[in-house]
């Protein structure tokens, strides 16, 4: 890169074009493509999420490819291998599964996209891309914490809960893992030579709404009143998510466990996550440093 700007500084301005792309990794060996967009509610058309996911993924490899650079390492999604399974979900999924496009409720928008996007990567790669070295990581919810007042929208979880907009926890889980360990990940992805040509999942364990809920209860005593502490049938989400838009996405994931194994980015990257109850207590404690809840 020029030597006015640093080597990690990329300006939205360079950003409009495939040429201001190409500008922007020329010069470097290792791209991490991190952007995707993750709406707070379900958006009307797939479209709105899909298009950027896949068509901005491209543009990055492309670029990539032609200014000589030796991987890109891409944020994909837990969304890419877990969903769509019906009754027959893998468990633990790994990174040999692959999320099934069929029109099953919790096929969302924004699970598309994650595919969609991956998946036209690795077609890239092993098509007109040939050459370049790509690497996946796939992460679970993400908490921990947060840098600002504008989070990504899987804050939300937390923010539901210690704002007293939910009566109840719904019967709803996820699979925790700590942003910072995130990061982690694509950094020892980057330049460890195994992680050519892999996906990761990364994630610590299965937690419920209402284990979230007991663990800020107990951490931050000065918000328990606005935290739940009793759960709410199925039935009750559904009437909450006609005025609270985000309560929407939690519809598909009612009495569903999705178990994933991040057996090879331990065995692979040398990946150590923190504990799901890290993630939660750190996000909380920012979220309420920055006066959002």
């Amino acid at each position: 890169m020029p030597a006015s700007r640093s080597r990690f500084e990329i300006r939205a301005a360079d950003l409009s074009s495939d040429a201001g792309w190409a500008e922007a990794v020329s010069g470097v060996d290792f791209v991490q493509h991190v952007a995707s967009p993750i709406p707070l509610t379900v958006p009307k058309n797939a479209d709105e999420l899909i298009i950027p996911a896949r068509d901005g993924a491209l543009r990055v490899l492309r670029a990539a490819k032609a200014a000589g650079v030796q991987r890109v390492v891409m944020t994909s999604s837990m969304a890419a291998c877990a969903y769509g399974w019906g009754d027959r979900r893998p468990n633990p999924v790994t990174e040999e599964h692959w999320s099934q496009d069929n029109g099953a409720p919790d096929m969302t928008p924004y699970i598309r996209s994650k595919l969609i996007a991956e998946r036209a990567a690795w077609d890239y790669v092993e098509g007109e891309g040939e050459g370049l070295e790509l690497t996946t990581i796939n992460p679970a919810l993400v908490l921990g914490p947060v840098m600002s007042g504008d989070f990504s929208a899987s804050v939300e979880i937390l923010t539901q809960l210690m704002s007293g907009k939910l009566p109840g926890t719904p019967r709803v889980g996820f699979v925790v893992v700590d942003v910072r360990d995130v990061a982690a990940a694509h950094v020892a992805a980057m330049t460890n030579p195994a992680a050519q040509g892999e996906r990761f999942l990364v994630g610590d364990r299965f937690i419920w709404f209402r284990d979230v809920a007991e663990i800020l209860t107990r951490e931050f005593p000065g918000h328990a009143s606005k935290i739940p502490s009793k759960d709410i049938p199925g039935w009750m989400v559904h009437l909450i998510a006609r005025i609270n838009p985000p309560a929407k996405q939690l519809i598909p994931e009612l009495n569903r466990e999705r178990h994933i194994s991040s057996e090879k980015a331990k065995r692979v990257l040398g990946w150590t996550p923190r504990t799901s109850e890290e993630a939660v207590i750190a996000g909380a404690r920012t979220l309420i440093a920055f006066g959002v809840v």
